[in-house]
């Protein structure tokens, strides 16, 4: 069976939050609660955090974690990965974990693997989830995307979206509510905002195509590795 390599991209000096890697949550650096979760992964050979800072690296060696020091000149978390994938040939799937994500579930993890894994025509796969808190869709610091019936994404945002026209109401439910933030009917069911989640995989030729495409003027907006290229 084709092997999987787990990437967790580590940036020092983040624009919102410099040193957010190693920050402690819970007694533990933000970085190796993701670390852990991605071992749990039953379809990951492998699992690398990909930084470009020595502290980092450091931090990680102390906790038993796989490190690749890469170039600090990275435009996205996505790159980052790339480098590692270009020396890492033996795998065929590269799974791009966002080091911020430190509840995120195993399982999904390996749903992803499993879906490149079956189908051959995939060569990209996300994934997202409903709001827990429908005000949340309003927040820029959180990234939407819109499906297509199939499945498909079509369009990545910090925005919310899909946006209603002007005669179209928005409910944001509070977080006191169980409601979620409720859009026009499409398609004969009533849609959702959904929150991508901090996971890409990727067939390793698909990443390192990707990386090529030279970036288009309204990623620089989002500011988001979905919206890179």
């Amino acid at each position: 069976m084709s092997k999987a390599v787990g990437i967790i991209p580590a940036r020092w000096n983040s624009t919102r939050f410099p040193g957010k890697p190693l920050y402690p949550i819970a007694g533990k650096p933000l970085l190796r609660h993701v670390w852990e979760r991605c071992l749990c992964a039953k379809n990951l050979d492998l699992v690398v955090i990909a930084t470009d800072d020595m502290r980092v690296v450091s931090a990680a060696f102390e906790w038993g974690a796989e490190v690749a020091l890469t170039s600090r000149r990275h435009r996205s978390g996505t790159n980052r990965v790339a480098e590692v994938a270009r020396k890492t040939k033996q795998f065929a799937y590269v799974i791009n974990i966002q080091g911020d994500e430190p509840l995120i579930d195993y399982r999904l993890i390996d749903k992803v693997v499993q879906k490149l894994r079956s189908d051959r025509k995939v060569g990209v796969v996300t994934a997202a989830h409903p709001f827990e808190d429908p005000a949340d869709a309003s927040s820029p610091h959180q990234v939407k995307v819109v499906l297509d019936l199939r499945g498909n994404a079509l369009y990545f945002s910090r925005a919310p979206i899909p946006a209603p026209r002007n005669d179209d109401r928005v409910v944001l439910a509070s977080s006191q509510s169980n409601q979620w933030a409720r859009m026009p009917m499409a398609h004969g069911r009533r849609s959702l905002f959904l929150r991508h989640q901090g996971i890409y995989g990727f067939r390793r030729k698909t990443l390192l195509q990707f990386v090529r495409w030279k970036p288009v003027r309204w990623s620089a907006l989002n500011r988001s590795n979905n919206c890179a290229h």
